[in-house]
């Protein structure tokens, strides 16, 4: 049991929280994976309700959040994607929202990191792949191909360009995915070990002669942590700016 609790991987483990049976080949148990991002989905929404609950011409400490944190990604999404873009504004908000809320969630201790799960990273980034080729294609048609063979090139370089354009594309879900995936496993593994290393030293070596080294270690964990918060917000940020690039290259694939 005390291997289990410092392992540092023991955290990301998929359990079952509610057993459900299996419907067409469909496993519906509930585990701790659905568990929190359910309670991600209620957090936010309930949050932004109670914040925007009493809206007011003079915005109060609670709506002013709401809004600050409402104009910051609408001026990021406008900024990529220009106003033709906007009606996907509620997809980008969204998007963000939850990455930030799960990465932050998952830092507080009990807590499940859904983002340290490549399966939800890359179900987000499919997500966008295929509003992209939505987009591209309904408002294109082949046109949207253009992306991949931009004009006003030498037709020798097409040849090359292309398979590299196009392997390009497909990458994109992947490096979306893998990034978000990788930054949140590395940085929970690293709080883990050193938090399970402060309290190695200290039942190894006793308080008095484990202490000053479990201080150190606990003075980088507190500054790993944080790191993570910072990080949080910078994958958030990331996934929905590039998100944006993504759509806006559907929306305009010949630029």
């Amino acid at each position: 049991m005390a291997m289990l609790e410092t392992d540092p991987m023991h955290q990301f483990e998929v359990q079952p929280i509610l057993p459900l049976p299996t419907v067409f080949g469909i496993d519906l148990t509930i585990t701790n994976t659905a568990t929190m991002m359910i309670i991600i989905v209620l957090l936010v929404a309930g949050g932004l309700s109670l914040l925007m609950g009493k809206r007011a011409l003079v915005p109060g400490r609670g709506q002013s959040i709401a809004e600050l944190l409402y104009e910051f990604v609408a001026d990021m999404a406008s900024s990529i994607m220009g106003k033709d873009g906007m009606k996907f504004f509620p997809y980008i908000f969204t998007l963000f929202i939850f990455i930030f809320a799960a990465n932050l969630l998952g830092l507080i201790p009990g807590m499940f990191t859904v983002t340290s799960h490549i399966i939800v990273t890359l179900a987000l980034a499919m997500t966008t792949i295929a509003i992209v080729l939505w987009v591209g294609f309904t408002k294109n048609g082949l046109g949207f191909l253009k992306l991949f063979a931009p004009s006003g090139l030498p037709w020798w370089m097409y040849p090359i360009l292309v398979p590299i354009e196009v392997v390009s594309f497909l990458s994109r879900p992947f490096s979306l995915a893998i990034r978000l995936f990788a930054n949140m496993l590395a940085g929970h593994i690293l709080l883990k070990l050193f938090g399970g290393f402060m309290i190695s030293l200290v039942a190894a070596l006793g308080f008095a002669a484990g202490g000053a080294l479990a201080l150190l270690a606990l003075g980088i964990t507190t500054a790993v942590t944080g790191l993570e918060f910072l990080v949080a917000f910078l994958q958030a940020y990331i996934f929905s700016v590039l998100s944006c690039i993504y759509i806006n290259d559907a929306l305009h694939p010949s630029h």
